[in-house]
């Protein structure tokens, strides 16, 4: 296979990478780039636990192909917060319990800020059904639920 570069930019950041045609967007984030917050689980896109955004929209990185996002804007869970505080979304998560393994919270996570950044108060039903590609063995959800309900709320009244 011949390699190729590509550009990307990730979290802000440009970044010019050699790569094979074949190799997925999370193994360019966890092994090239270093950025391993992004969780490889599955392997076939069945989890959610490698969810980033891609120009906004929630991807699942273990079954994109690297190539096909190049010259795109990527979101990981490393981009969120800044040096003095965490997104709220993180906050969130972690205030109500929502992490307990915390396996799929990057997922989760990257799925919730989707959804907030085009419906600022969504409905529980609107996040169940973002999160709807996220699988956590974990929390049983309602936590996961109030954290995006509670992180929606803070960020709605910061906005004012």
């Amino acid at each position: 296979m011949k390699n190729e570069i590509v550009h990307f930019i990730v979290n802000g950041r440009p970044y010019e990478v050699i790569i094979t045609p074949n190799i997925t967007l999370s193994e360019l984030l966890r092994e090239q780039l270093d950025l391993t917050g992004t969780k490889s689980a599955c392997g076939i896109g069945e989890c959610g636990s490698c969810t980033v955004l891609v120009d906004g929209h929630p991807t699942l990185s273990c079954s994109t192909l690297a190539i096909a996002v190049r010259d795109k804007d990527i979101l990981t869970i490393e981009g969120l917060s800044n040096r003095e505080a965490l997104h709220p979304l993180q906050q969130a998560f972690i205030e109500t319990g929502a992490i307990q393994c915390g396996f799929c919270t990057p997922g989760m996570i990257m799925s919730a800020k989707a959804l907030l950044d085009k419906q600022p108060d969504p409905s529980t039903e609107a996040i169940k059904e973002a999160l709807g590609s996220n699988l956590c063995r974990c929390t049983g959800y309602v936590k996961i639920i109030d954290a995006v309900t509670s992180a929606a709320a803070f960020m709605r009244k910061g906005e004012k």
